[in-house]
């Protein structure tokens, strides 16, 4: 049974970021009885951009926050999180020294929201954070298991899938049976400010909205110019930078093809960006790093293989493969057929019917296809 039908009446912590799915979140708590408590995270970040309309966590967004929890009658407090968020910051720039595209969303809300304010939240007595994500979590067998919202159009699951087992015990999802038409009926009905207020689409910390300003600014050396080559090593152009590049990229190449040609693969060592057709950029196979186990324990040896559907990044509908335990922490993936794009650093999340059954960063990939085993049977999560 969904936990999120049955929450406890007593204090519950709410990530309120300014938008009207956080905001409606509040709302379903404090109906259901909740002693709720909103908190605005502050990351840091105080320029106001080009971006930053679209983006969540500026100085507009605390302001909208404040006002709903005042019309909501609850206890709103800013919190600091610059200390953790400059981590997440310098992660997502390492990344793009190292040829990586990294998904800072999902690291943040591993260590902000449900690291730095949970464990606000316990100090003041809430046993539980609750957030306006799109997703649910079920308890099976003594086990927390995230599940895709049941608005598919909407599901948040994938930015939520390293949430770790007391991570995901202490989550409340409000709006993971709703849909999102239904949360801004919610919000206009009670009078909310934020029932129309437009999606964030940008990344919270780069208020220009384009995150190769953010690299350039604290990572110079990434502009370094350097060569376009195809898989070949033919030259075909000069680039400004690896960094302002990512795998499948297609646009923006800066040179003149007879045919399509899309990024295939960077080499930030040497300063290349390899470009090919769109078959060169798909893969069969990747392997995935510090893993995280969600509906059932990792297990305890190799052998096992799992019957999965693969999602390679936030937009992705996912495709069936089959993964198995790689040593610990590490998983090997081989879709049924190459998938465009399987891009190293970005996030790989295993699902198991609507259940995600394991996820973790893509750490290389292999055209080629690596082995999983001899044995393609299909194992359930237990």
């Amino acid at each position: 049974m969904d936990r999120n039908h049955d929450i406890p009446h007593d204090r519950i912590a709410v990530a309120m970021s300014g938008g009207v799915d956080s905001s409606v979140a509040a709302l379903l708590l404090k109906r259901a009885g909740l002693d709720v408590v909103g908190f605005f995270l502050r990351n840091g970040v105080t320029r106001e951009g080009p971006g930053s309309a679209r983006s969540c966590c500026s100085v507009s967004d605390a302001a909208d926050a404040r006002r709903v929890a005042a019309r909501l009658g609850i206890p709103f407090y800013a919190l600091d999180v610059s200390g953790p968020f400059e981590g997440i910051v310098e992660e997502f720039v390492s990344a793009y020294r190292e040829g990586r595209t990294p998904n800072p969303c999902v690291r943040c809300n591993v260590d902000v929201k449900f690291g730095r304010l949970a464990e606000l939240a316990r100090s003041i007595g809430a046993r539980k954070v609750a957030t306006g994500h799109y997703a649910r979590v079920t308890t099976v067998g003594g086990r927390h298991v995230l599940r895709r919202g049941r608005d598919l159009g909407k599901d948040q699951s994938y930015v939520l899938s390293t949430l770790d087992q007391e991570q995901l015990a202490a989550a409340e999802f409000p709006l993971g049976e709703r849909t999102k038409e239904e949360v801004r009926a919610l919000a206009r009905e009670a009078g909310l400010a934020t029932a129309d207020k437009p999606e964030s689409q940008e990344i919270c910390f780069v208020p220009t909205g384009d995150y190769r300003d953010l690299v350039r600014e604290r990572a110079p050396e990434t502009v370094a110019p350097g060569e376009i080559v195809t898989e070949d090593g033919e030259v075909v152009g000069r680039h400004d930078g690896v960094a302002g590049f990512t795998v499948g990229q297609r646009r923006g190449l800066g040179v003149a093809f007879g045919a399509r040609r899309h990024v295939v693969r960077l080499e930030p060592g040497a300063r290349r960006v390899v470009v090919g057709t769109r078959a060169a950029a798909s893969q069969r196979a990747f392997t995935v790093r510090d893993t995280v186990w969600t509906a059932r324990a990792e297990p305890d040896a190799d052998d096992d293989v799992f019957a999965v559907t693969a999602r390679v990044r936030h937009r992705h509908l996912g495709a069936p493969a089959r993964a198995r335990r790689a040593g610990p922490g590490r998983v090997h993936v081989i879709f049924e057929e190459p998938e465009f794009a399987v891009t190293p650093g970005q996030t790989a999340v295993l699902y198991v019917g609507d259940d995600v059954l394991a996820a973790g960063t893509i750490e290389h990939v292999n055209r080629e296809g690596v082995p999983c085993t001899s044995n393609l049977g299909t194992s359930a999560p237990s």
